[in-house]
Parts: structure tokens; C-alpha cells; sequence
């Protein structure tokens, strides 16, 4: 089993929503998304994976990390499955939110880019989960998704890396500025979005001053807020931003 697989069979297992999840409340089901959607976006080396896997664990959501929504995406059943599972007003929504994104917003019409954008918008449809990388903060909805930036100095983004796979100052130097380079492009050739654009995201969050557990507990509240936010919001589901 491949460690993307492992990791989908795990999710499925353990509990989708913990306590705090449990006490998030979401809109009626023919309102969607019916619940919100954490999109988090990292430099390489600040810990966002991490940060969000806690307040994934905080909010008893799933996660996805970046290789577990393009092994979803990739598999033809496993993405299926996952939108079989949705209601017929959450398949229409995620179809028209695509075919919204492909010809208004001019997201990349290569098949696999595609398919990642079904799959995300698929998760996004009922919320509660927490996304990271594939560019998830900018598919889904605005007013349905927290989207948080994590951030740290060059610096310390290297040693984090140098520690954490064992490499060589110089060798953390250059994976740093190759995976940096690799995401950036990403986003620049797929969503026409620049991830340096701070404007994008309800929260910046500095890993190296705040610490990865006050990062996910804010992370949390802000959920937590924006879901309160959301319930409130007449027609929000409209919104194509």
C-alpha cells in the first residue's frame, strides 16, 4: 500500500469530527458548502504541515496534505467514490463552481488540473476538512474557506529542513529555494495567482515567533469564527470569488 493510500485508509477510520468539531454547526444542506474549508498554504521549512495536521486534531477535521489530494485526484475510483458520496445539489455545485473557475477565472484546463479541482471542490462541497498546498485557497469559495498563509525566515525555514531530513546546510539551502521555486510556479501557471500576495489570505501567521501551537490554536478560533460567520451569511454559497 502506498503511503498516500495508507494515509486515506487512516483518515477513514478514525473519526472525521472530534469535539470541537462536533460543535461546529453547518448550514442547511441545500446551502453550500454546507460547511467550512481550511485551505493552508506554507513556505518550505515553516512548519505548515505540521501546524495544520494540529489544528486539523484541534477541530477533529480530516487532513489532506499535498501528496493525499493528488494521489485522490490521480485515482479515477477513489475520486469518483468521493463524489457519489455527495448529494445531487452538491455535485451540481461542485460542477458549476468548476466550469466557473475554468472559464471566468481561467484555472488551467489540463486534464489533471482538472480532476485535482473536482476532487478539492468535492471535499470543499461539505467542509470540515483541512487542505493543504494544490492551491485549495484559491478554488473554493471565499466566504466557505479559511485560507491561512504560514510563514518563517529563510533561516530558519533551512535549519528546520537541515534537522528534519538530515541534509547538509547547502543541501537545505537548495531544497528550500527549489521547492519554494516549484510552488510558486504552481500557482503562477494553474491559478494565476501569486502566493506572495498577502491580500489573499484571512491569516499570515509567523511559525518561528508564534510556535507551531499557538500558530493551530489560532488557526482554530479563526475556524471556529469564520464557520459562525458563514451560518450567518444569506446566499454566501453564490459567491463565486
Amino acid at each position: 500500500m502506498t503511503e498516500s493510500k495508507a494515509a486515506l485508509e487512516e483518515g477513514r477510520e478514525s473519526p472525521r469530527h472530534g469535539f470541537q468539531g462536533d460543535r461546529l454547526p453547518v448550514r442547511p444542506g441545500s446551502v453550500l458548502p454546507v460547511a467550512v474549508t481550511l485551505a493552508l498554504s506554507r513556505e518550505t521549512g515553516a512548519r505548515g504541515s505540521s501546524i495544520a495536521r494540529r489544528a486539523g486534531r484541534k477541530l477533529g477535521w480530516q487532513v489532506y496534505d499535498q501528496e493525499l489530494l493528488q494521489y485522490v485526484a490521480n485515482e479515477g475510483p477513489l475520486r469518483q467514490e468521493l463524489v457519489e458520496q455527495l448529494s445531487p445539489q452538491a455535485v451540481q455545485w461542485v460542477e458549476e463552481r468548476l466550469e466557473h473557475l475554468l472559464h471566468e477565472q481561467a484555472l488551467s484546463q489540463h486534464p489533471s488540473m482538472v480532476q485535482l479541482a473536482r476532487s478539492i471542490l468535492a471535499l470543499g462541497a461539505q467542509g470540515k476538512v483541512v487542505l493543504i498546498g494544490r492551491g485549495a485557497g484559491a478554488l473554493l469559495p471565499p466566504a466557505s474557506t479559511l485560507y491561512v498563509r504560514v510563514v518563517a525566515p529563510l533561516a530558519d525555514r533551512i535549519g528546520y529542513q537541515a534537522q528534519r531530513l538530515r541534509l547538509t546546510v547547502e543541501e537545505a539551502v537548495e531544497q528550500v529555494r527549489v521547492r519554494d521555486k516549484q510552488r510558486t510556479e504552481f500557482l503562477a501557471t494553474h491559478f494565476h495567482r501569486q502566493s506572495s500576495d498577502i491580500y489573499q489570505y484571512d491569516l499570515v501567521l509567523n511559525s518561528s515567533l508564534l510556535g507551531e501551537d499557538t500558530c493551530a490554536e489560532l488557526i482554530t478560533q479563526a475556524a471556529l469564527a469564520k464557520q459562525a460567520a458563514w451560518l450567518l451569511t444569506p446566499g454566501a454559497s453564490e459567491d463565486k470569488g
